[in-house]
């Protein structure tokens, strides 16, 4: 069966190519607004859910990875920041903070039109940051395209004291963990693929 990641993520389409599995990627076109008061995590269920179910039509007989992150610090919402002064913001208001990223997945089978879903949390405490360090670290880096305004795999990682969860790849966008979960559950074990 052919997979499909609904994604043009190159962070995600990284992360999936370690499973050694055949896939391409093709990009979903949802709107990603949230819904008046919805919190993160519904938030984030809801859009992986439609992002898989967007490609359906273009995929009937394939298996669709559908995959959304959503940053929270308290009920304030961060998406991907675009700009260094966007980037500034976020990190400002997170310095010192707890912040959750809540990376919902679906594995939609677009044949039968059933899916299974889970839903990951990361925490990650930030440090007490300086704006030097915040624009020393953005000009570095320039995480414009990650939601948080930072890359855990690269130098982002020195912006923390402490990172709770069970799974870091969830922080970079594609929980692997439950993935290979849902695609055992699927009868897609990466193990004993071809």
């Amino acid at each position: 069966m052919q997979l499909v990641l609904a994604s043009s993520s190159s962070y995600r389409n990284t992360l999936l190519a370690r499973l050694g599995l055949p896939f391409i990627c093709a990009s979903p076109d949802v709107d990603e607004t949230p819904l008046p008061q919805e919190p993160a995590p519904m938030l984030a269920a809801r859009l992986a859910l439609r992002k898989a179910q967007a490609l359906a039509p273009r995929f009937p007989t394939a298996l669709i990875i559908g995959c959304d992150q959503v940053c929270a610090r308290g009920a304030t919402l961060s998406g991907k920041p675009g700009s260094h002064e966007a980037a500034r913001e976020q990190l400002q208001a997170s310095s010192g903070q707890w912040v959750e990223f809540h990376t919902a997945l679906v594995l939609l089978d677009a044949q039968s039109g059933k899916h299974q879903s889970a839903l990951d949390l990361y925490r990650v405490k930030f440090r007490p940051l300086s704006l030097e360090e915040i624009d020393h670290y953005l000009e570095r880096e320039q995480p414009y395209d990650c939601a948080g305004s930072f890359k855990a795999e690269g130098l982002g990682i020195s912006l923390f004291d402490a990172m709770e969860g069970n799974d870091f790849h969830s922080l970079i966008g594609l929980p692997l963990i439950s993935l290979c979960r849902l695609l055992r559950e699927a009868g897609l074990n990466p193990l004993r693929a071809n």
